[in-house]
């Protein structure tokens, strides 16, 4: 089975078609989707313990299901119609034990190993259907709100495969690392999420530059600064918003130390790939509405090298 587009997969896996696999089927399609995608590290690096493994990679294969529903399809009446049916599928796996498509197939034999509950799948649901009815922030608190649904859900489901989140302190932590990390994916995508998607995620009380998005799509639309005063105006603005983000990824150290030595590397990789993106973004003067900063291959690897001797260091 290969990795395809949303089109093609729906055709084999949409509403209304009984797809026939079985729990070891559906769960060798989930595992290759989270081994087959373009994210900065693996879902299935060698980070994750293998107890977690089928766990993982069931919630990657829903987000990336879900993630798709909203963003490649090119009607957002007909995302709604299909994130609804997604939701109604949730819905049926955790309640009535019922399922068709794959990630539900193999969901649902997940559910009892890991004790898992719907709320944070329909929380991540509700903030890809608020994708399709709002693509413009007025306030902070909107934004972090949006966060709070888009991100924060998958950090504790992290915490439920490695039965950890049982703690509401870590709980909290785990909510800014994964807050941090959604911000920093908006300022990196600010130029992509405006010119692919028509959305801006800066916060209209977070800057005082007259005809933000205007100039923004000027910019975009010839390659370069559109007068003289609006990419300083630009680095100003995204500055401050990194600043702001920092705070989240600074929880990273204190979520580390209430975790056992196996789950630290996974979760410590996460973190500094979020925190070395934000750093980029720093690196070249924040003009992220000329370019996407982004991690290069030996950054990755030296990531990747790190992630255990930062954990062994945590457990001398």
């Amino acid at each position: 089975m290969s990795v395809t587009s949303i089109i093609d997969r729906l055709e084999a896996w949409g509403p209304g078609t009984l797809p026939g696999l079985d729990s070891a089927q559906s769960m060798a399609y989930c595992r290759k989707l989270a081994l087959g995608h373009y994210e900065n590290f693996s879902v299935l690096s060698r980070m994750v313990p293998e107890s977690m493994r089928n766990g993982a990679s069931v919630v990657y294969a829903f987000c990336r299901w879900a993630d798709d529903l909203s963003d490649e399809i090119q009607s957002s009446e007909q995302s709604l119609e299909l994130l609804a049916w997604w939701r109604a599928e949730t819905l049926a796996c955790f309640e009535d034990g019922k399922a068709a498509h794959p990630v539900f197939v193999a969901l649902a034999s997940q559910i009892d190993r890991y004790r898992l509950r719907p709320e944070p799948f329909l929380d991540l649901i509700d903030a890809f259907e608020q994708d399709q009815r709002m693509s413009r922030y007025s306030t902070w608190d909107s934004l972090i709100d949006y966060c709070r649904r888009s991100a924060d859900p998958v950090g504790r489901l992290v915490l439920r495969l490695a039965e950890q989140d049982h703690d509401p302190v870590s709980l909290k932590r785990s909510d800014a690392i994964c807050t941090a990390l959604q911000l920093t994916n908006h300022w990196q995508d600010a130029r992509r999420d405006l010119k692919e998607r028509d959305r801006i995620y800066i916060p209209s009380e977070c800057h005082d530059i007259a005809d933000l998005e205007t100039r923004m799509k000027h910019t975009i639309e010839i390659g370069h600064a559109p007068d003289q005063t609006f990419l300083e105006e630009w680095r100003v603005m995204m500055k401050g918003l990194v600043e702001r983000t920092w705070p989240g990824f600074e929880q990273t150290d204190q979520l580390l130390d209430t975790l056992p030595a196996e789950n630290r590397p996974m979760i410590w990789l996460f973190a500094a790939g979020g925190s070395q993106v934000l750093r980029r973004i720093m690196q070249v003067n924040y003009e992220t509405i000329l370019f996407r900063p982004k991690l290069g291959k030996l950054a990755k690897i030296s990531l990747l090298l790190s992630a255990r001797r930062a954990a062994r260091r945590r457990s001398s």
